[in-house]
């Protein structure tokens, strides 16, 4: 079930009358109305895998009351670890063995050696990478006596299965989401009116943006050999904004849903694209991802506390680990070095945390030198997606060489030209709006004017309808 379908519509319709109409003053009967929600909406997926998912569930609810009620740290430890090591363990075996076995075989091969090793045929459960990671976080604060276990088991599952984050996040805490689900919650016009907008905005990046966008760069990258490098680099442009529209997309409807539901999950986004450097690019990009490796792997490992060579080490696995998070492929573990590569420099020289305000605060338009540093940001990031969109790390490398050519100073063949005009009204709407939370947020005091504002919502909700027939997949479930 899509979030950019009908179905969903329904579905989320249906839920958001029980929810506040019939269960409006019993929020622990919403709690099992949502948890019954979340199943059916993953189990429309491949209903299959709901047992791994109340699995993982049950383990780490269980470990996080054996953890607390442990006599002693030695059995608190133990138990720790057991977690630990089954929720990597279920990683590893349905996301991460085939590529091992894989490359072990490529590697004897390397060597003159012929191997046969049998690979799993499974597809990936859906989210996995997500609510693993949710999991994971509750356990760890409970080992470090962050929080205390939550014994109600129901409103622990929703913590982890709430169907708005349940298969691309964000990746929420439980210190953040499951106080906000232990207490009673009140509808807030505002607040749901605020959720709409953003779900509307969603829509638009993933259908108008992300979909459209999707049909140029696969026929692109399908075939990059025949296509002129015009072609190309059109094709790596329109792969940056088909993976924000798409991710960010999906983030906006989840943030949206959930504030239309009384909760306020992590942000996940903070217009990325108009970063100064790859370190501010970071703090805007897949924020819940960002720091969940900061907290849970780049502390622990000693982070920024030692010397400057142990950040750097610790900053080089970061990068390593979130590229591997993404998928196995020795693609987005070059896309991950990549990024690394950019990144040390500016620590290195302490020039990391430069840039921590928003760019242009309080001013219309960039100064020439902030312009200079978006776009040489933006560039430096869509060669990254090469590597992340492409096949192979050959593939990536064939396309990027492909682009030193004359041809790079024709037209592109490929006809993008009202493509091109949606993406200006992002640009333009996210710019004014850089300062807020989201693209459409608090958008009565941008466009006081009631018909202009409307006006553009209703061509937003045109544009939605016009293209709303494709139902495109979201990037992010592969991961």
């Amino acid at each position: 079930m899509l979030f950019n379908s009908i179905e969903f519509a329904i579905f989320f319709l249906i839920v958001f009358i029980l929810y506040w109409f019939v269960f409006g003053k019993k929020y622990k009967v919403q709690n099992i109305l949502l948890l019954i929600s979340s199943y059916y909406f993953y189990g429309c997926w491949n209903w299959h895998f709901l047992a791994l998912l109340i699995f993982s569930t049950g383990l780490d609810y269980f470990t996080g009351l054996m953890m607390a009620d442990a006599p002693n740290k030695q059995k608190k430890q133990i138990w720790f670890w057991l977690s630990v090591c089954v929720n990597i363990g279920f990683l590893g075996v349905f996301k991460y063995y085939n590529f091992f076995i894989d490359s072990f075989a490529d590697l004897l091969s390397a060597f003159g050696l012929k191997a046969n090793f049998a690979t799993l045929q499974v597809i990936l459960p859906v989210g996995i990478s997500f609510y693993t990671f949710h999991g994971l976080s509750y356990v760890v604060d409970i080992y470090n006596d962050r929080i205390k276990p939550e014994r109600n088991f129901i409103h622990y599952s929703v913590f982890v299965c709430f169907f708005p984050l349940l298969v691309a996040g964000p990746i929420e805490r439980a210190t953040h989401l499951l106080p906000q689900i232990i207490r009673k919650r009140e509808f807030d016009y505002n607040k749901a009116v605020d959720g709409l907008r953003q779900i509307l905005w969603g829509l638009f990046k993933k259908i108008v943006i992300a979909d459209n966008c999707a049909s140029v760069v696969n026929t692109i990258f399908a075939n990059y050999h025949a296509q002129s490098a015009s072609n190309l680099l059109l094709g790596a442009v329109l792969f940056t904004f088909q993976i924000y529209g798409d991710f960010s997309g999906y983030s906006d409807i989840a943030l949206g849903a959930a504030r239309l539901l009384g909760f306020e999950l992590l942000r996940n986004f903070g217009f990325p694209y108009f970063s100064r450097d790859i370190a501010e690019f970071w703090r805007r990009w897949h924020i819940s991802l960002t720091t969940w490796f900061r907290d849970y792997l780049y502390i622990p490992l000693g982070g920024s506390r030692g010397s400057k060579w142990l950040s750097v080490r610790n900053t080089f696995i970061i990068f390593l680990v979130s590229g591997f998070w993404h998928g196995a492929n020795w693609t987005f573990l070059f896309w991950g070095a990549f990024h690394a590569a950019l990144f040390l420099p500016l620590l290195i020289f302490g020039r990391n945390r430069l840039h921590t305000n928003t760019v242009a605060e309080g001013n219309f338009l960039p100064t020439f030198k902030e312009l200079i540093q978006m776009l040489t940001t933006f560039c430096l990031v869509v060669v990254g997606w090469i590597f992340f969109r492409a096949a192979s790390i050959s593939d990536a490398f064939g396309y990027i060489a492909s682009l030193f050519s004359r041809s790079l100073f024709t037209l592109p063949t490929h006809k993008v030209s009202s493509l091109g005009v949606y993406i200006v009204v992002l640009l333009l709407v996210e710019w004014i709006q850089r300062e807020k939370k989201h693209g459409l947020a608090q958008f009565e005091s941008v466009l006081s004017f009631r018909p202009l504002r409307w006006g553009l919502y209703i061509i937003l909700i045109l544009s939605i309808i016009q293209f709303g027939g494709k139902s495109e997949t979201f990037i992010y479930f592969q991961f």
